[in-house]
């Protein structure tokens, strides 16, 4: 009787154990919040999303926070989701950008779609946890404008006009190159965007500079 006890007990064991293992492998982790998941999730991969502006206040507090590194992983449909959408806003019609962050669609998290005008017919491609490692002493003058800062362009004189920069892939390749000229400022735009930075900081900087006594 003892035996035949302790023989159900292990098989309970064993199917409760065999069930949860089972749970865990059907279900996707994400590293998305579960906000951030329905916000993502509510339309399809081709539908643009709304683009945060500085001129709403709840906008401008998000657009002014760091964004967290996000997790690579192929598929994760929520990640996929996102990347799809971020690309549909950017080249639609209503934008039309060279780039766009994701907390511009209002998702914290480190991913930027970037215009590659350093390469024949001039490709978008998407960044994930992207980081400056270096930036050239050689400065460039750009106008600059942004789909978060309506009806404004500025002209910037701080943009460097190289940068090393590493990213990953959605494929899960790590990345590591030099980027130059009106590509590296594509680049730094965006990734400021990452760091709760915008352009008109740098601008406000230049003029500080401009201005102080020599």
């Amino acid at each position: 009787m003892r035996t035949l006890y302790t023989t159900a007990i292990l098989g309970l064991i064993f199917l409760c154990g065999h069930h949860l293992a089972a749970q865990k492998k059907n279900s996707h982790s994400s590293s998305f919040t579960k906000d951030q998941q329905a916000l993502i999730m509510e339309a399809a991969g081709d539908r643009p999303m709304r683009v945060f502006k500085i001129n709403k206040v709840s906008d401008s507090l998000l657009l002014r926070q760091r964004s967290e590194t996000v997790d690579v992983d192929p598929k994760d449909p929520v990640l996929q989701r996102l990347v799809n959408r971020m690309y549909a806003t950017v080249t639609d019609s209503l934008s039309l950008g060279a780039g766009i962050a994701a907390p511009q669609v209002g998702i914290l998290k480190r991913i930027a779609w970037v215009q590659r005008f350093d390469k024949p017919e001039f490709p978008f491609e998407v960044l994930l946890n992207p980081t400056i490692l270096q930036y050239s002493q050689k400065k460039q003058q750009r106008a600059e404008g942004c789909l978060s800062i309506p009806d404004r362009r500025e002209t910037l004189n701080s943009r460097a006009y190289a940068i090393l920069v590493e990213y990953d892939t959605m494929d899960g390749n790590h990345v590591v190159e030099m980027v130059e000229d009106f590509t590296a400022v594509i680049f730094q735009h965006e990734i400021d965007h990452l760091n709760g930075i915008l352009y008109l900081d740098h601008l406000a900087q230049e003029q500080l500079d401009a201005n102080r006594p020599r």
